[in-house]
């Protein structure tokens, strides 16, 4: 009876209850389907704001592939690096340039330029050697190249292409880092020829804290605190450029060489283990690499800022200072009132004239 029954059904009238029966189990799956629950007990699209949170604090997940951290779906450092570098980095990185420069304007415009006092006396004194110069030249002008095109990656696409265009920006970065990756060597090897050559002279002795109370004779006139060859300002100038340069150098390398050297993770674990921290020492080489690149900028805007103040002191805020890294002489005068031990110790060896190098 079914069978003869279904024969006088026509073609529409199956269509019709294959259309309802459709619509049926779509009903019973969106049912199941309730409140996020499917068959078989899995998530469902409903988000759950744990699980959600887990995701994102990096949580690391089972994966089949070699590299555990294929895992990680979020790498939340990335965004954590992201907000340092375009948040505090850079708006007190720029805070400190305006600052500096703004600090040696003003005491230009107080105390002026520091004359010789006695005025020049035309004998000169030998203070540095072709070697000592040519290191100094070297570390300087891959200093200043390295500086500039740090700075343009760090701020240039606020406002440079506003200037010069997209495509002459593209252009200028490119060669830019092309310099900054190469010149950095340079740069190195003027750090361990400075160390060398002058870390003798640089040695703490008495006459430093008495430079220093004194000011280094910069705030008033006629006030010449006594001095070996390098006076307690010079000497901070040396250390922070050495040992700052030192570190802003094993983070480059740290760059240039990505996944290759590892240094925070034991750094961190070593100042644990002195003052009972709990700084993450377990670090990925990921975060090895972004923990790099902060601390590489952070440096590299220290030693910028330090370095304009020294280039204020060598060029416009002394007299006769230049000619030190110029010829290599120095008027005996300049020697006398600033270097007196110094000039002293040259005196008595008879070598206040000038000679060849």
């Amino acid at each position: 009876m079914i069978q003869v029954g279904l024969r006088r059904l026509s073609g529409r009238t199956v269509q019709a209850i294959l259309i309802l029966a459709v619509i049926g189990l779509t009903a019973m799956t969106a049912q199941a389907q309730d409140q996020g629950q499917v068959p078989g007990q899995s998530q469902g699209s409903t988000s759950d704001a744990e699980f959600w949170r887990t995701i994102r604090q990096g949580e690391n997940f089972t994966s089949s592939l070699p590299d555990q951290q294929a895992g990680v779906l979020i790498q939340s450092e990335g965004q954590n690096w992201r907000a340092i570098r375009n948040g505090p980095l850079s708006t007190y990185g720029v805070w400190g340039l305006i600052g500096i420069v703004a600090l040696l304007a003003l005491f230009f415009a107080i105390r002026g330029r520091v004359r010789i006092e006695s005025g020049r006396s035309g004998h000169l004194v030998k203070r540095f050697g072709f070697i000592e110069r040519f290191t100094h030249w070297m570390t300087a002008v891959s200093f200043i190249v390295l500086a500039l095109t740090g700075l343009n990656l760090l701020y240039g696409r606020y406002f440079l292409p506003d200037v010069i265009g997209s495509s002459a920006f593209g252009t200028l970065t490119l060669w830019g880092k092309y310099a900054h990756n190469y010149l950095s060597f340079a740069f190195m090897l003027g750090i361990v020829l400075m160390f060398v050559l002058w870390v003798a002279h640089n040695l703490p002795n008495r006459y430093d804290l008495i430079w220093l109370a004194k000011g280094g004779g910069m705030f008033t006139k006629h006030t010449h605190p006594p001095s070996k060859k390098f006076n307690a300002g010079q000497k901070l100038i040396f250390w922070l450029v050495v040992l700052g340069g030192a570190s802003v150098s094993f983070s480059g390398l740290m760059l240039l060489f990505p996944f290759e050297l590892a240094a925070f993770g034991k750094t961190f674990e070593l100042i644990n283990g002195i003052f009972g921290t709990e700084l993450p020492v377990g670090l990925t080489a990921l975060e090895e690499m972004q923990l790099a690149q902060v601390w590489h900028a952070i440096m590299g805007l220290i030693l910028t800022i330090v370095i304009i103040a020294h280039i204020y002191i060598g060029t416009i805020g002394m007299e006769g200072a230049f000619d030190a890294m110029a010829s290599g002489r120095v008027d005996e005068n300049w020697a006398k009132e600033h270097h007196s031990i110094w000039a002293e110790e040259l005196r008595r060896r008879g070598a206040l004239d000038t000679g060849d190098d």
